[in-house]
C-alpha cells in the first residue's frame, strides 16, 4: 500500500508529462467553451488537480538537479556562457525580453479595457507602457555605451528614470482607486489562477533578489533596470490580488475588499516612491561630485 501511494504521488515522468499536457488542454476547453456546472468541468478539475499535485511532487524531488544540469549544458553553449559571465550581455538579454514582456502586458490589459470596459485597464496599459519605454531607453544606452564608461551619463539616465517612477505612481494611485469601487477585476479560467499566481510570486522574488545581488556592480544603468523590474513585479501582485478576489472573495464584504485592495495599493506605492526618491538624491549627489571633479 505505501508502494503504491508513492508510485501514485511520484509516476514516472511520461505519466506527469501526460497529466500535464491534459491539464492546459482542458484548462484552454474551459477557457474557450465553458463547461460551468458541467459535468465535464469537475472532470477537468479533477485531473487539472492531479497534475498539479504529481508536477509539484516531481519538481520538488527533481528541480534541483534539472535546474542544475540544464544551467552546465547552457554554460557549455556560446551564449549560454557569454550570459553567466558576461554582466553588459546578459543585462541586454534580460532587458529586451523584459520589453517583450511589458509591451504583452501592454496589449493585455488594453484588450482586458475593452472587454470588461473598465478605465483602470487603460491606467494600467499607460504604466506597462511607460516601463516599456523606459526600458527600451534603457537598452538603446547599454548598445551604444558600456557599463562605467560614463558614469555621468549613468547617474543622469538614473535619475530620469526615478523621476517617471515617480510621476507614473500617480496613475497607479488612480489604478488602485477605480479598482476600489468596481467591482471587478482580471478572471482567469480553472486553475490557470495558480500558474499566474505563482508567476508572480516568482517575478516578485527575482525582483528582489536582483536588487541585492546586482547591487555589488554600483552601475546605476543596472541599478535602474532592476527597480524597474521591481515596479512591474509589485503592479503584477496588485492585479492578482484582484484577481484572487474575483475568484474566491464573491462571499467577502466590498467593504472588506476596498482595504484589501487600498493597502495593496499603499503599500507598493511607498515600496515604489521610497526607491525612486532614494535613486533620485543618490544620483543628484555623485552627478553633482562627478561635475565638481570634471571642473578640477
Amino acid at each position: 500500500m505505501k508502494k503504491f501511494f508513492y508510485n501514485l504521488i511520484f509516476p514516472p515522468f511520461f505519466v506527469v508529462a501526460i497529466f500535464t499536457a491534459l491539464c492546459v488542454a482542458g484548462m484552454i476547453l474551459v477557457s474557450v467553451n465553458g463547461f460551468a456546472f458541467h459535468p465535464m468541468y469537475y472532470v477537468i478539475y479533477a485531473i487539472s488537480f492531479y497534475a498539479v499535485c504529481i508536477l509539484t511532487a516531481f519538481l520538488i524531488k527533481n528541480g534541483a538537479t534539472i535546474f542544475k544540469n540544464a544551467k552546465n549544458r547552457i554554460y557549455k553553449t556560446k551564449y549560454g556562457n557569454r550570459f553567466f559571465t558576461d554582466i553588459e550581455f546578459k543585462t541586454r538579454v534580460t532587458l529586451y525580453s523584459s520589453l517583450v514582456i511589458n509591451t504583452g502586458n501592454v496589449a493585455l490589459n488594453i484588450v482586458y479595457g475593452f472587454v470588461f470596459n473598465t478605465r483602470w485597464f487603460f491606467l494600467l496599459a499607460v504604466y506597462y507602457a511607460t516601463l516599456t519605454v523606459m526600458r527600451f531607453a534603457l537598452a538603446l544606452y547599454t548598445g551604444a555605451y558600456s557599463l562605467g564608461a560614463n558614469m555621468l551619463g549613468e547617474w543622469k539616465r538614473a535619475r530620469a528614470c526615478a523621476a517617471v517612477l515617480t510621476l507614473i505612481n500617480l496613475s497607479l494611485t488612480g489604478v488602485v482607486l477605480m479598482m476600489m469601487y468596481q467591482n471587478r477585476g482580471f478572471v482567469y479560467a480553472g486553475m490557470l489562477i495558480y500558474v499566474m499566481a505563482a508567476y508572480s510570486f516568482y517575478h516578485i522574488t527575482t525582483a528582489i533578489i536582483d536588487i541585492i545581488k546586482y547591487r555589488k556592480y554600483k552601475s546605476p544603468i543596472i541599478n535602474s533596470i532592476k527597480s524597474v523590474k521591481l515596479a512591474a513585479a509589485l503592479v503584477s501582485m496588485l492585479t492578482l490580488e484582484t484577481a484572487m478576489l474575483a475568484a474566491f472573495g464573491t462571499d467577502m464584504p466590498i467593504e472588506e475588499k476596498r482595504i484589501f485592495i487600498a493597502a495593496t495599493g499603499a503599500g507598493i506605492s511607498a515600496i515604489v516612491i521610497g526607491i525612486s526618491s532614494y535613486m533620485i538624491v543618490k544620483s543628484t549627489h555623485e552627478i553633482n561630485k562627478l561635475k565638481e571633479i570634471n571642473n578640477d
